[in-house]
């Protein structure tokens, strides 16, 4: 029997979003204080080329989910929808159909980048001949992450849609202090790069297994249910197809700057670059906190409570803005002073500039983060797809002369325009979708959209 779809209206009150909020902002933003401490000394003990590698291999591994086609951000709208309109019978099918299909690409992707490894080691990035051998096996080992990344995608996606964000960070926060802790244990022992990829990789699936746990006790039918249904594919893919330009696209030109600046300058100016990115950035957790909440809720409305819609996406963003503009104004002023407090006058004077350029545009992808959600919540993932492959070759040639002409600050006046421009145009593009809404929003009054 189909459940009423206002049984799981209370998925859309203000104070359960709110508190998922927070679960998000204390699940992402704890782990900051253990890589406060952990990354000067990694960079002490490893030195600034084994560092640079283990930079790279942070961002290979948030980089995996490249395989996964947008099934897990598709996953979390098509649950959310199910919910929404009452037809939760069909989620367990829909869930291991997904899982299926996620850990099948992710093997791959896997073989993909172990083939490719060689080549990226030896041929493309300009790692220290002394250090090759032992990065290149880092790489193989990354190589085994990328089914139990992608796979944990789809789960924590699930996951979204029940609004379970509590239990969810109570498995993040242990595996975002372990990406940084973890390389701490190994240096008793070794300062070579494969052991610690190792000890990551190994967080990773302890981390994979916590979630599918955590799926099981919030769906107790998931167990009792192990179908995989061919009518799903299509849905998911369609769906996700359009997500995964973003998915590609989208982390691609957030993290290109530095493999860039590694093959042009060096992996030691990859380090210069790196870290402070790794810090602002951080901000970028406020924006992830509430979008990730925003989304699910964004999707369930359309097929539930479609009036909620306008005041969910205008509240949600002012209290952003409130909150990211003074604190990035501030942190824009002390970027020397810190950088020399925590790393050194000489690391400051490397990198000050580049962390108040990355500020500036980590400020400007902090507020495009809600129009992005609000556009796929609202079955339209094509526009940002769309904006993302028109802005991807400019970046790259703006990229390419910009480290040419100035180095590595070029890099981070590259990124900062690129991130400006996009979160402009997602806001136009989500307002103008507002006021004509597409065949696939259609029947969504215009007085509820956005603004």
């Amino acid at each position: 029997m189909t459940e009423s779809p206002t049984k799981h209206h209370y998925l859309l009150q203000g104070p359960l979003l709110v508190r998922n909020v927070i679960w998000n902002l204390l699940g992402t933003g704890s782990p900051l204080l253990v890589a406060f401490v952990s990354i000067p000394i990694l960079i002490h003990r490893l030195g600034t080329d084994r560092f640079g590698v283990i930079a790279l291999a942070w961002t290979l591994i948030g980089y995996a989910g490249l395989f996964d086609l947008g099934l897990g951000r598709a996953l979390t709208k098509l649950v959310s929808e199910k919910l929404g309109s009452g037809r939760q019978e069909e989620i367990p099918e829909l869930f291991w159909t997904s899982q299926t299909m996620m850990m099948a690409l992710g093997l791959v992707g896997a073989a993909i980048f172990a083939l490719g490894s060689h080549l990226l080691v030896y041929g493309i990035l300009k790692i220290p001949i002394a250090i090759r051998s032992d990065a290149l096996y880092s790489f193989y080992a990354l190589a085994v992450s990328i089914p139990v990344v992608i796979s944990t995608a789809g789960l924590r996606g699930f996951l979204e849609a029940q609004q379970a964000f509590g239990l969810i960070n109570l498995v993040r926060t242990p595996m975002g202090i372990f990406t940084f802790a973890g390389p701490l244990l190994v240096l008793p022992f070794s300062n070579h790069i494969f052991p610690i990829t190792v000890v990551l990789v190994a967080g990773r699936i302890a981390g994979w297994m916590a979630h599918l746990l955590l799926c099981f006790r919030v769906s107790s039918a998931l167990a009792g249910e192990l179908a995989v249904r061919p009518q799903h594919i299509g849905s998911l893919f369609s769906l996700g197809g359009w997500m995964t330009v973003s998915n590609v696209v989208g982390p691609l030109m957030l993290y290109i700057d530095r493999f860039v600046i590694g093959a042009l300058v060096s992996t030691a100016a990859v380090t210069y670059y790196a870290t402070p990115y790794e810090v602002v950035t951080k901000l970028l957790i406020v924006s992830g906190a509430v979008s990730a909440v925003m989304f699910p809720a964004f999707s369930l409305s359309s097929a539930q409570d479609r009036h909620r819609l306008g005041t969910l996406y205008r509240s949600t963003t002012l209290y952003l803005l409130a909150l990211l503009l003074p604190l990035t104004g501030v942190l824009i002023a002390i970027a020397r002073p810190g950088l020399s407090l925590w790393l050194g006058p000489d690391f400051s004077m490397h990198s000050y500039r580049i962390a108040q350029l990355l500020l500036v545009g980590t400020l400007a992808l902090a507020v495009g983060a809600l129009p992005f959600a609000l556009l796929q919540g609202l079955g339209r993932p094509d526009i940002p797809a769309k904006l993302n492959l028109v802005e991807l070759p400019f970046y790259a040639v703006a990229l390419y002369w910009l480290i040419q002409t100035y180095g590595v600050t070029g890099a981070a006046v590259a990124w900062m325009l690129r991130a400006s421009i996009d979160a402009g145009l997602l806001i136009v593009l989500a307002h103008w979708i507002g006021r004509n809404p597409s065949p696939q929003v259609a029947g969504l009054p215009v007085e509820s959209v956005i603004l």
